[in-house]
């Protein structure tokens, strides 16, 4: 269960480095949770993990929920050196003198322009640029994604990085990605591949997801009654080894405090099933 103290804890706002995560998209994302997550088949933690994993790397635990479109021409040619063999290449085909204000919408419209559904010609991609947990990008995933979930985000793509709207854009996002086959699978490569096209940032969204993994954990282990009660932050320590440890051997199991055994998650979701 995914908690307001939890998402506070995951998505830190004291960091002093800005932008922070917005309070009021934390007590939405814990608000919304309950009735969200089943709704798109996400009826265990593991599949919870996945999928706030990979959000918590999308946008960058809460910090960036749009995409940073402010390139540099240099930058540019090092980010598409197919496109653009150099900085003034990149300006003589976006059409940009040096200094334009213009040149990151100019630049999204010719990058992302004839892709996902975006229109040539049009201003398309500069305005379904990535946006919200999932960074949904393009037009036709914009139209699907409105459609999934009942939004005009042709007219509104901005309504993606709503708190209200956040969680269920983002997981549904994530359902329409073909995401949830390899979540039950345990396969988080495949999920990243689904969701991102490629592989980037792989390793931490492995980090991510184990850390996940972990913080629910320790919620369940609270709400069966661990004592002391357990920080969902999670580091997998020494009191939460013990609290695991008290419950295998509560439930005749083997006490060997492993947080991934498989017979204790089954007996932990058995134990909550029967609680609720």
């Amino acid at each position: 269960m995914i908690t307001l103290k939890m998402m506070q804890t995951m998505w830190p706002q004291n960091t002093g480095v800005p932008p922070q995560p917005d309070e009021r998209l934390l007590e939405c994302i814990a608000s919304d949770a309950p009735t969200v997550f089943p709704k798109y088949d996400l009826t265990s933690d593991r599949l919870v993990a996945h999928a706030i994993s990979q959000f918590s790397h999308e946008c960058g635990n809460g910090r960036t929920m749009t995409e940073n479109i402010g390139y540099s021409p240099q930058r540019a040619a090092e980010v598409w050196p197919g496109r653009f063999s150099s900085a003034a290449d990149c300006l003589a085909k976006v059409r940009c003198s040096a200094g334009d204000p213009a040149f990151p919408t100019k630049l999204m419209d010719l990058v992302y322009g004839n892709r996902n559904g975006n229109r040539p010609g049009t201003s398309d991609g500069s305005k379904y640029i990535g946006r919200g947990l999932a960074q949904a990008t393009g037009r036709a995933n914009y139209l699907k994604l409105g459609n999934l979930v009942g939004l005009d985000l042709i007219s509104q793509p901005e309504l993606v990085n709503q708190p209200e709207h956040a969680l269920e854009c983002g997981v549904a996002m994530f359902i329409l990605c073909g995401c949830l086959a390899p979540a039950k699978a345990d396969d988080v490569e495949s999920a990243t591949r689904h969701l991102n096209g490629g592989t980037i940032g792989l390793e931490d969204r492995i980090l991510k997801l184990e850390l996940w993994k972990n913080a629910l954990l320790q919620d369940a282990l609270n709400r069966l009654g661990a004592d002391p009660v357990l920080a969902t932050d999670g580091a997998f320590g020494k009191k939460s080894i013990d609290a695991l440890m008290s419950f295998q051997r509560r439930k005749g199991l083997d006490p060997n405090g492993r947080p991934r055994d498989t017979a204790t998650l089954a007996a932990i979701e058995a134990a909550l099933a029967a609680a609720a």
